[in-house]
């Protein structure tokens, strides 16, 4: 696969994270090469989301490293700011702006951060809202859509600041069962444009038909990395095969 030869892109080294007493990631090194799409999957409070989200520090690490296109991150200030503009982030909730019509919504960051002009801002959004298949729906209100729609909106207003990586943390788990491959097929497709994508996720099928690489965590720790086909078919495991086993069986 040519995602494999892409060079390192984000590189966890070592990250440890508390809450209190909570030990919520332990000891956690991997890399996500560019171009490569990985998959993290696992039980609930496995310290899924808190991985995602670290990586774009909405979330704190208390030691231990996160590089992410050979820059450490930022504490915080204008070089955070400039990090998460090459790091998009999908979320479970939309997070879409409810006063600002889907063309607004797109095109904020796009104008604010990257300094695109209107004119130019407008076009690279109308593109991606044809992208992501509501290009018709670009002066609606959010409220004014589904679940489905509200979520493909999110994504194209994530690709609209040009990422180098878009994390998605469980993107499909707030959404009806209908909706849910709507917005499946347009990350399908984006794995298959070359999107470098971290996914926090339950949808075992996606897993399987877009990942590259299939991260299993439990308890706070990578317990299992390995192709989609190695993992699903042969999981080396304990916790993996108990895992699939609940799961796939239904």
């Amino acid at each position: 696969m040519a995602a494999q030869s892409g060079e390192p892109l984000v590189v966890i080294d070592h990250v440890n994270k508390h809450y209190g007493e909570l030990h919520v990631l332990k000891d956690i090194s991997t890399t996500i090469k560019r171009g490569e799409v990985v998959v993290v999957i696992g039980p609930s409070g496995s310290g899924k989301s808190t991985l995602c989200r670290a990586i774009n520090r909405l979330e704190t690490i208390d030691d231990g490293t996160i590089t992410i296109d050979g820059k450490l991150l930022p504490e915080e200030g204008a070089g955070l700011a400039k990090l998460r503009a090459d790091v998009g982030m999908v979320f479970q909730s939309f997070n879409l702006f409810a006063h600002k019509t889907i063309l607004e919504n797109v095109t904020l960051g796009p104008r604010r951060v990257r300094k695109m002009s209107k004119a130019e801002a407008d076009k690279k959004a109308m593109e991606l809202l044809d992208r992501v298949g509501i290009g018709n729906q670009a002066s609606k209100m959010p409220a004014q859509l589904s679940g489905g729609q509200q979520q493909r909106v999110a994504i194209a207003r994530s690709l609209a600041m040009d990422p180098k990586i878009i994390l998605l943390d469980e993107p499909t788990s707030a959404l009806d069962p209908e909706m849910i491959n709507e917005v499946l097929d347009v990350m399908v497709q984006l794995a298959k444009d070359g999107m470098t994508m971290l996914v926090v996720t339950h949808e075992m099928g996606f897993a399987r038909k877009a990942a590259d690489r299939v991260i299993f965590m439990a308890d706070g720790e990578i317990v299992e990395e390995a192709e989609p086909e190695q993992f699903f078919t042969n999981p080396q495991s304990p916790r993996a095969q108990d895992f699939l086993s609940k799961i796939l069986t239904h």
